[in-house]
């Protein structure tokens, strides 16, 4: 046998030894599943989320619980009221950040022959609004906010603040605000598009509630005596985000405006990382809205993720971590976030809930601040 055969036996023998052994590891990972996480997961479940909790669900550690309670959970994002626009068909839960949308979506699984049973609210977080220090600063200087000894956290004076819009204030008209080129244009808290998120949404219902002397908005004609100034909120915005996640990040990376409305969960959230803070000031706002994290489950697997995350103590231990306020249990929230009391205010010490309007006024509000509905 010449030297070319020879070598072409052996480049044959070790391609079939070498594809022995790739086959042997495909069946090696077929076997483990491939990943040490996905443990004992046998149910798929698929489900369309708000954006604020994108993180939560793509943490290797709630992975791995909830696979050790036999679930691998597969999910999308919307804004909370863009949820409705969705088909169902082939989700077995819906997780929008507050109830309204999560009545909406309860009354579409019926309406498509769904087994719609009572939501789940396994968790919640007040919104709060994130200031940069200098925009803290000034706001404070001017009456329209308070300070803690520390300058990382404080209340904003909602009254004050509606005022100020009513006013079309800008910066430049505020003490104070002289030297700092950012703090230009009018004084606004960027919010999300309340037609499609519910964060902004339930901006307009708190603001909407201080406007009209601490009542809720329970018909159109409590709807039409605030509908100028929240006009003016939403429309001072331009063009606004579908979800509460872009915005927050944006306002970590130093772009857009100095005021931004979100979740508490996020601040502490990128608090328990260990993410660098910058000059980031949390304003409690001392009429806010908290709001309640609803999932609609569709079928039995739905429901039955939301009951885990209801009762489950890894579980709650690891929707703490992430910054949510687990139902039932302030002690839970207190531990996670127990080194970071300079920034969050754990027990909303001196904060008023404002009712929320039903779904149908909630509805008509947004219009009215997006010019949208009938201003007769």
């Amino acid at each position: 046998m010449g030297f070319r055969e020879h070598a072409a036996r052996v480049r044959r023998i070790l391609g079939i030894v070498l594809a022995a052994l790739l086959l042997g590891g495909v069946a090696a990972v077929l076997v483990t599943g491939g990943d040490k996480d996905t443990g004992t997961a046998t149910k798929t479940v698929r489900g369309v989320i708000g954006s604020e909790k994108a993180e939560f669900f793509a943490d290797p550690q709630v992975v791995k619980a909830l696979a050790a309670k036999g679930l691998t959970v597969v999910t999308e994002t919307s804004g909370s009221w863009d949820m409705e626009e969705l088909p169902l068909d082939g989700y077995d839960f819906a997780f929008p950040a507050a109830k309204g949308p999560a009545d909406g979506l309860r009354a579409k699984a019926r309406t498509k022959d769904r087994a719609a049973t009572a939501p789940l609210r396994p968790f919640y977080s007040p919104l709060v609004v994130v200031a940069h220090s200098a925009a803290a600063r000034v706001l404070a200087a001017n009456g329209l906010a308070t300070l803690g000894p520390r300058g990382t956290s404080g209340t904003l004076k909602m009254g004050a603040y509606l005022a100020a819009a009513r006013a079309d204030r800008t910066w430049q008209q505020l003490k104070g605000s002289t030297g700092h080129a950012e703090l230009s244009g009018t004084v606004f808290i960027t919010s999300t598009d309340p037609l499609a998120s519910s964060s902004g949404a339930l901006y307009l219902a708190a603001a909407s509630y201080v406007a009209d002397g601490g009542r809720v908005a329970g018909d159109s004609a409590a709807v039409t005596r605030t509908a100028p100034l929240l006009r003016k909120l939403v429309q001072v915005q331009g063009a606004q985000q579908s979800g509460s996640d872009a915005p927050f990040r944006d306002f970590v990376s130093g772009v857009g405006n100095p005021l931004v409305l979100v979740y508490e969960s996020q601040v502490a959230a990128q608090l328990l990382a260990g993410r660098p803070m910058g000059d980031l000031v949390v304003l409690y706002p001392d009429t806010t809205v908290s709001s309640d994290h609803t999932l609609v489950p569709l079928t039995e697997n739905g429901r039955l993720l939301g009951e885990l995350l209801s009762t489950e103590p890894e579980l709650r231990r690891l929707v703490a971590r992430h910054g949510f306020r687990p139902q039932g249990a302030a002690d839970e929230f207190t531990t996670a976030t127990g080194a970071h009391t300079a920034y969050l205010d754990q027990t909303l010490t001196g904060i008023r809930q404002a009712p929320v309007p039903t779904v149908a006024v909630l509805h008509e509000m947004a219009l009215r601040a997006r010019d949208q509905g009938d201003t007769a």
